[in-house]
């Protein structure tokens, strides 16, 4: 079942129905094509339709046309803002939000495969005059931030807190709080679609039509193909390089392919002759790919600062929290979860920059109550379980929730392991014999979900070793490093079982190693860390940012 959501600026509305006649004119020369496609079986289409803030917008009129003869269906949305078309012919449509006192919104080449089921999600921007347009592009929400980064160093002994493993903890949360964006510039190619197989007949036939070329680029893109889709972009673009539409998707797709540097020169010639989110915010990715920090992270802000949407908000977030500056993104993230209150991900940002800044109930706080917005969803447990694992003493509502994830979801591996470890923690490793017996029952289920899953293995040693079982805790231990030889606590624990076991002669062998491999973890995280340059940003004197 596929779902994407779609929001197009007011200013370009006339580019979009001029998008729209290309698309008619393209289907036109497919006529045999498009009516075997709509003789097929049936597809239905569904969603919903939200405004800027998130919230539904009721009795929005939404219009499903297809490129051709068939009559237009028209269907208005409920209380909650969804919306249904159900038995639609396959083949082209355009599809059409509409609402007073929003301006509309478009897609206009919207394939339905036969018997697909799709999920289309709208948002609306709410009509502007062209007075308003042209005066501020501020967000609603935006007053003038608390902070400004002013520059960046390769300094990295600022910006953090307590022992090493909170410091690579921290580094590790910033990082896979960058990784939830859903605009990764790296797309996995997909197999070849019914659209893709009409649009490429389309070429074949008349290799000079912008539209065709243009909407083959496009697919081709979106499918994973970025340099396949380049030449057909850039016909395009030699067929009308005035076309905004195809000299963005021009960009985008060099950026999809790794060409960062030919990316961001179209999408800097671009800017000067349409400054829009868009353009900025993919010029912050590539930047950011380029290693230029600095720019990267005020392409984001100028992103986030004309258009509010909740992808290029949490992208300025996590481009400060990935750099070191956690206060700034405290601020970002805050402002963030107040316009997107069921932003799981803008909860879990906010968490870790919290986590960051060393404010560890904070953090907690935020990440339990993303876990609150969808119990199903793993990924606040496991940012809480990477977050407790480097405290000495969880708290106990962050073991309620793992709880409540291995509840959930019994059959994964680390939701098994994070609750094992939550109760560890919480019981100071105490040696009673019920408590022990289920924290073992869930290590062992971990691993046996999870074979090669290393910690767990370590945990369960550490249990054994408190019972005096060396000879179990040994084993554990050593399957530790038979699925990951580099990890450094493994080497150290069964160093240590080896001593407590009679056996000196190994312990040390195996300290020697530990040794090793520390000095070498350690000079990797060195490295690692010079790679991430650091912002150096300056706090306002304003009053501070309220804390939820």
């Amino acid at each position: 079942m596929g779902r994407f959501c779609a929001m197009l600026y007011p200013l370009r509305s006339a580019r979009v129905s001029a998008r729209c006649l290309a698309a008619l004119i393209l289907f036109a020369l497919l006529p045999s094509c498009i009516h075997s496609q709509q003789t097929g079986g049936s597809a239905s289409l569904r969603g919903a339709v939200h405004d800027s803030r998130g919230k539904p917008v009721a009795g929005a009129t939404i219009c499903l046309q297809a490129y051709s003869s068939t009559p237009p269906q028209t269907v208005r949305t409920d209380s909650q803002g969804n919306y249904r078309f159900a038995a639609v012919s396959a083949g082209v449509y355009l599809l059409r939000a509409q609402m007073v006192g929003y301006s509309d919104t478009e897609i206009s080449s919207l394939f339905l495969g036969t018997k697909e089921i799709k999920n289309v999600d709208l948002v609306l921007l709410p009509a502007k005059s062209s007075t308003s347009q042209s005066a501020s592009a501020q967000p609603e929400f935006f007053e003038q931030p608390q902070f400004a980064v002013a520059g960046v160093t390769d300094t990295t002994n600022l910006g953090g807190h307590g022992s090493d493993t909170v410091v690579r903890t921290r580094d590790t949360l910033a990082k896979e709080t960058v990784s939830l964006s859903k605009t990764p510039l790296s797309i996995q190619p997909v197999a070849g679609s019914e659209q893709e197989k009409l649009l490429r007949e389309s070429v074949e036939r008349d290799p000079r039509s912008f539209e065709s070329n243009h909407l083959l680029g496009k697919v081709l893109d979106e499918n994973g193909k970025a340099r396949d889709a380049i030449p057909y972009l850039e016909r395009a673009s030699e067929l009308k390089p005035s076309d905004y539409e195809n000299s963005y998707e021009l960009a985008l797709a060099n950026a999809h392919a790794g060409n960062y540097e030919r990316s961001r020169d179209h999408a800097q010639n671009l800017l000067a002759h349409s400054d829009t989110a868009e353009l900025h915010h993919l010029l912050g990715d590539v930047q950011e790919k380029l290693g230029n920090s600095l720019e990267a992270v005020r392409e984001y802000q100028r992103a986030a600062e004309m258009d509010a949407r909740e992808p290029y908000v949490f992208d300025w977030g996590s481009e400060l929290l990935l750099h070191h500056a956690p206060e700034p993104a405290v601020e970002v993230f805050i402002k963030g979860n107040r316009l997107f209150p069921h932003s799981v991900r803008m909860l879990i940002g906010l968490g870790a920059a919290w986590f960051a800044r060393g404010s560890y109930d904070q953090a907690i706080r935020r990440i339990c109550e993303a876990s609150d917005l969808n119990p199903d969803d793993p990924l606040p447990y496991l940012f809480m379980g990477k977050m407790q694992s480097a405290e000495p003493v969880p708290s106990e509502e962050i073991v309620e929730k793992l709880h409540r994830f291995v509840t959930h979801q019994p059959e994964n591996a680390e939701a098994n392991y994070y609750y094992a470890l939550g109760l560890w923690k919480l019981r100071k490793g105490s040696a009673d014999a019920t408590h022990s017996a289920q924290i073992e029952s869930l290590l062992s289920h971990a691993v046996q979900l999870n074979p090669t899953f290393a910690a767990a293995y370590v945990q369960r040693g550490i249990v054994y070793s408190t019972q005096k079982n060396y000879l179990r805790a040994i084993s554990d231990y050593q399957q530790a490093i038979q699925a990951d030889p580099q990890m450094e606590e493994a080497h150290f624990r069964l160093a240590q079982a080896y001593r407590q076991s009679g056996d000196v002669a190994k312990s040390e062998a195996e300290l020697k190693v530990y040794d090793q491999i520390a000095k070498e973890s350690a000079q990797q995280a060195e490295r690692q860390r010079h790679e991430i340059r650091q912002f150096v940003y300056i706090l306002r004197d304003q009053p501070p940012a309220q804390v939820r």
